[in-house]
């Protein structure tokens, strides 16, 4: 029990890192939070999940490793790029549109956002591949194959709490912006994503 207790608090303290870090899926987090309400959050926890758990899974059993994750990265860094810019100008225009109006029905986008914006970032691979492998290594130690499982509980409800905290944030902010400030937020947040876009770019 005291292994566990300690490893618990060894997941979350490094997971913090990697959760609460800014990046797309906390810009476009944020995006869907504003326009579609808190649940969106969940959405985009639950999309960024079916990407993380066979990772944590793969990079467990052995089948990544950092030596052919080169061969794979300027292929996933210029598809996230060119996903990013696509995303934020899409927001952009969306917002500029003269039939805009805010949607508050649920729609697919934000579970698509958090497959996407998991498996095509570099930064949340790298993560995984450096400071996340540690922690596998040390779950397959303490528990062998059981403890990638007993990892991703520790680590995975701090996404659900994280991302679903902001959304809901985001949705009551709304309420304190005018219209055309509304929009700007949207803008500034799409430049967000395309700054993130040319950094995943420069990283090549």
């Amino acid at each position: 029990m005291e292994a566990l207790f300690s490893f618990a608090v060894l997941v979350i303290a490094i997971s913090s890192s990697g959760v609460m870090s800014p990046g797309p899926l906390f810009a476009a987090n944020i995006i869907y939070g504003l326009k579609e309400g808190k649940m969106s959050g969940l959405k985009i926890a639950i999309g960024h999940t079916i990407v993380e758990l066979p990772l944590i899974v793969m990079l467990g059993i052995g089948s990544i490793s950092l030596e052919i994750f080169p061969d794979y990265r300027v292929l996933i860094t210029l598809i996230g790029a060119i996903g990013l810019f696509g995303f934020a100008g899409f927001q952009i225009k969306s917002i500029l549109s003269k039939n805009f109006r805010v949607k508050r029905n649920p729609s697919k986008n934000p579970f698509l956002a958090g497959i996407f914006l998991s498996a095509l970032n570099p930064f949340f691979l790298i993560w995984w591949l450096t400071i996340g492998i540690i922690l596998i290594t040390e779950s397959i130690e303490l528990w062998g194959i059981a403890g990638i499982l007993i990892l991703f509980l520790f680590h995975i409800w701090m996404d659900y709490v994280w991302l679903f905290a902001v959304a809901a944030f985001a949705s009551k902010a709304k309420n304190i912006f005018s219209n055309k400030n509304y929009k700007i937020l949207i803008i500034g947040l799409s430049v967000l994503l395309i700054y993130f876009g040319i950094d995943f770019l420069l990283q090549i």
